[in-house]
């Protein structure tokens, strides 16, 4: 056969050929719980290349007409963020998703009624997601793109109304879309998101195998049947389009510490038997710095082959 005839007939060959297209998988991370000399700066965080999401926490003060009060753990002096815009600005323009965390495991927050709800939306899109507001806190031109729920105490139908009130706020006519995302714990369904999350209001979901909720957790003496039973509870009961992460810790302090060699060897390669698996959420960037876990997992979180619908190339 002559070389050109040769050469039509590999593509042809090849046209024919199912290809399962693959895409690279997410990390995500949390930042502004320890000062700049422990975890560094935003900006730096995101120069690393290890995170797609990064969540800037907390956000611990809201509801019950209070005023919104962001804890940052002394990364600013005097409540000062707009060096806080400058970063997320820098951030957005790597390519980075930056959002504001609510919640953590103290503060003041709660919220009162659907009405409260809708304040503190109000309140949220002027000071941190509106980049024109006259009464941003970052600065000109600045602004979050989206919310993170990282909730532990409240009233689950409030924050329903607060996601949604949130979302209404981006689709109107701001024209803007407005990320939200939640982390709850591992026990399905969650105790504080569970309308939230089962009335498809988030876009991402990073549950947290890690922190106390250790009849969902890894450990090396019962090994990860708990986590996997767990695991597709969340993947099986979640609403699509919301994209499902493993929220992992970087601490071997922390209950739930999955080592790294477990995690890529044993962990992914089971969840990732789910088309729901889109990443993982590393807690946090202080302990990733200190432990470099993102980085001996990065490779291989985008290397997941995530199912998706097979493809002719033609």
């Amino acid at each position: 056969m002559a070389p050109l005839a040769k050469l039509v007939m590999a593509c042809l060959i090849l046209s024919s050929t199912l290809v399962q297209i693959s895409e690279a998988g997410s990390i995500v991370t949390y930042w502004g719980q320890y000062t700049n000399k422990t975890e560094g700066t935003l900006e730096e965080a995101c120069q690393s290349g290890l995170y797609s999401y990064i969540n800037v926490a907390y956000l611990n003060q809201f509801g019950y007409s209070q005023d919104l009060v962001l804890n940052l753990s002394g990364h600013y002096s005097s409540g000062n963020y707009t060096l806080l815009g400058e970063e997320i600005k820098a951030c957005q323009k790597m390519g980075f998703k930056v959002l504001l965390s609510l919640g953590g495991p103290y503060g003041n927050y709660s919220l009162a009624s659907s009405w409260d709800a809708e304040a503190v939306s109000g309140q949220l899109w002027s000071l941190y997601l509106d980049a024109n507001s006259p009464s941003s806190a970052l600065g000109g031109g600045a602004a979050f793109d989206g919310i993170d729920f990282h909730i532990e105490r409240g009233s689950p139908l409030y924050y329903y109304d607060l996601a949604k009130k949130l979302k209404e706020h981006g689709a109107g006519e701001r024209n803007k879309t407005i990320y939200l995302s939640a982390a709850p714990r591992c026990l399905y369904p969650d105790e504080y998101l569970a309308k939230a999350i089962n009335e498809s209001v988030f876009d991402f979901v990073w549950v947290r195998f890690y922190g106390g909720s250790v009849a969902c957790e890894y450990n090396a003496v019962t090994g990860l049947d708990n986590l996997i039973i767990s695991w597709n509870a969340w993947s099986l009961l979640l609403k699509k389009p919301a994209k499902l992460f493993l929220g992992v810790t970087a601490s071997q302090s922390i209950s739930g510490y999955i080592p790294p060699g477990v995690l890529k060897g044993e962990v992914i390669p089971q969840i990732n038997e789910t088309s729901r698996f889109e990443g993982v959420m590393v807690w946090n960037r202080y302990y990733d710095l200190l432990t470099h876990y993102s980085s001996s997992i990065v490779n291989d979180v985008n290397l997941i082959k995530l199912k998706k619908p097979l493809r002719y190339f033609v």
